[in-house]
């Protein structure tokens, strides 16, 4: 028997994998996401990013065996805590930092869930991949801001509005290219914390 034979099937996948360097796989990953937010999910095809990528269909496929699950992993590959470090002392300059880091990233956030559309109802893999990379690591960040502003005594800690804040600060973000036709960049969700977010707490 030989010495491929005896390692098995999952020992010669895993040999052909790590031949992928982490450096080349996130490119792979970077041109997912891209290709999504340019030409949506339903057109997003492994050969086109084999071609961007200038790799052979059959290494991205060996790799990740259909587009959904590439898809799911360049999302968890992609999560980044845009929220990480902003601790001002403050609950309200929190919340406008917080503001500023949200319009910052509103553009390509918003692209790529609009790109995503109906795929991410349909697949589950790819709702929660969503939800590990975009929805939970934000809604963490902002729970953490408000934990810190009760522990301060800034606000009760039963207050009514508290619960809602996340989903008024994401779902601005989310609805504005809808309504509006533009993005929420950081001088909007600025203006909207100034004149709802931060009156709703009982702050100044």
């Amino acid at each position: 028997m030989t010495s491929q034979a005896a390692e098995g099937p999952e020992s010669v996948v895993a040999s052909r994998r790590s031949k992928i360097t982490p450096e080349r796989e996130q490119e792979f990953y970077d041109a997912v996401l891209e290709q999504i937010r340019t030409c949506g999910y339903d057109s997003f095809t492994m050969e086109g990013v084999a071609a961007s990528t200038r790799c052979s269909k059959s290494t991205l496929y060996r790799q990740w065996k259909t587009k959904p699950q590439f898809v799911a992993a360049a999302l968890r590959a992609n999560q980044c805590p845009r929220f990480s470090g902003i601790d001002t002392g403050s609950l309200v300059g929190d919340l406008r930092a917080l503001a500023r880091a949200a319009g910052d990233w509103s553009s390509r956030d918003t692209q790529l869930l609009q790109a995503l559309g109906h795929a991410v109802l349909q697949d589950k893999e790819l709702q929660e991949a969503l939800r590990e990379a975009l929805i939970e690591p934000e809604i963490g960040a902002v729970k953490e801001i408000i934990a810190r502003g009760v522990a301060r005594g800034e606000v009760s800690a039963d207050h009514p509005a508290l619960e809602f804040i996340p989903a008024q600060l994401f779902g601005v973000v989310r609805v504005r290219p809808v309504l509006e036709g533009e993005y929420a960049d950081a001088a909007y969700v600025t203006q909207f914390v100034e004149a709802v977010v931060i009156p709703a707490l009982g702050l100044t």
